[in-house]
């Protein structure tokens, strides 16, 4: 997608807590609580609450920071790089997400990784592909939806 914004004002949105709780989670789902310590090794945490009263926290670990360029993370392990049990009705992915620079603004690509087809089709069910135009894709065979 490209927006007619900054890329450090996107970047900004991804990476600092109070920004990313505000439009992270599909509605009617809300973000409730975040924590990102952008380094790497450093854990990318958020608190999802659905309308139900159902919960689901989930921490990981981030991979790469590039400010205003590159923010990545993933569910495989955890903070320091501690490789996580992934639970039964947990997602293993891997999250890239760019920022480029345009005339216009930016272009943002959001890409996620996962480690099995089941994941990638089980992420997109949540309704996080539509609504972030994720490429969606498994690692070791392609993409599977744009």
């Amino acid at each position: 997608r490209t927006a007619a914004v900054a890329p450090e004002r996107l970047y900004a949105g991804w990476t600092t807590p109070e920004l990313l709780m505000q439009w992270f989670t599909p509605a009617p789902w809300r973000t409730t609580d975040a924590e990102i310590d952008l380094r790497p090794g450093g854990i990318f945490r958020s608190v999802m609450e659905g309308p139900d009263g159902e919960r689901n926290e989930n921490a990981g670990c981030v991979l790469e920071v590039e400010p205003g360029r590159r923010f990545v993370w993933t569910s495989v392990f955890g903070p320091g790089f501690v490789p996580l049990e992934i639970p039964a009705d947990g997602l293993a992915f891997t999250a890239i997400i760019e920022f480029e620079p345009v005339a216009d603004g930016t272009h943002v690509r959001a890409t996620a990784r996962h480690a099995s087809a089941a994941d990638a089709a089980r992420h997109a069910a949540m309704g996080f592909e539509p609504g972030l135009s994720w490429n969606c894709s498994v690692a070791s065979s392609g993409p599977l939806f744009h």
